[in-house]
């Protein structure tokens, strides 16, 4: 093994000592804000009644911990994103897979794919409520119909973008349908999955909570919504701030998993 020359070695201390600094940076910016927002709250500079305040927040926080009840709102939300997550993935996966497999069909379908993309996903949720009723199946569906389009998209545009050098190898040797797709197609294009996983794991929690927001009676968005209503906001603060730790665990645990793919 080569010795690392003093060079190198200072550069990478420079480096180390960068993100030291980053990350103290991100950790004082934080703290400084939450510092500024009770002095703010605290010599009414701002109506702590509209702003709420980190301490009226954390008081909020504790007293649902105690009685359990935030327990079973956060176990709600996450079980209807994780399960709508799941489906969206094993749905634009297969559709994507389909379209491949059928060029014609894909052309038929592309200008409703996109259409239906880029439709805000908001505008569907009273439809849903009327065609499905208030319940968790509507909730998840509302969470699948925000992901699924921009999966099932970027999925098959990747599919078709694989090396067309590989894919004439395999007809060459005789291989069918079938072998491009599981020998190099699918192969080939799991950083990619990985990559829309990331970006759709997020969606779904935004899916969710839209469709808790009109046909719930648990979940953080119910939450939200109920308590806005009711003129709570330091539970609407803790419930947004609880969605953002949601989100950023998740995020965090599908960019280990990558992580763990790419090593293999």
């Amino acid at each position: 093994m080569t010795p690392i020359s003093n060079t190198q070695k200072n550069y990478l201390q420079k480096i180390r000592h960068e993100k030291y600094i980053i990350f103290l940076s991100r950790i004082f910016l934080f703290l400084g804000f939450l510092f500024l927002w009770e002095i703010s709250a605290r010599c009414g500079w701002i109506d702590s009644f509209i702003f709420s305040s980190p301490s009226e927040i954390a008081e909020t926080f504790v007293r649902m911990i105690r009685d359990q009840s935030l327990f079973t709102h956060i176990s709600v939300t996450l079980m209807e994103t994780l399960l709508s997550f799941a489906l969206v993935v094993i749905s634009g996966i297969g559709t994507a897979v389909l379209l491949w497999i059928c060029p014609r069909l894909s052309k038929v379908l592309e200008p409703y794919l996109v259409t239906l993309n880029s439709l805000p996903k908001s505008a569907l949720a009273p439809l849903l409520i009327v065609w499905l009723g208030a319940n968790v199946r509507t909730i998840i569906v509302a969470g699948i119909s925000v992901a699924i389009f921009g999966t099932v998209i970027n999925l098959y545009t990747g599919f078709r973008e694989t090396d067309p050098e590989k894919l004439k190898l395999i007809r060459t040797l005789g291989g069918t349908k079938k072998d491009e797709l599981t020998k190099i197609i699918l192969p080939s294009s799991v950083p990619m999955i990985l990559s829309v996983m990331k970006v759709n794991i997020g969606l779904c929690l935004v899916g969710v909570i839209i469709g808790e927001f009109i046909g719930a009676r648990q979940g953080l968005g119910y939450l939200i919504i109920y308590s806005s209503q009711t003129f709570r906001l330091s539970t609407v603060l803790m419930s947004i701030i609880i969605l953002c730790v949601i989100a950023m665990m998740l995020y965090a645990a599908l960019n280990l998993i990558e992580k763990c793919v790419q090593k293999r």
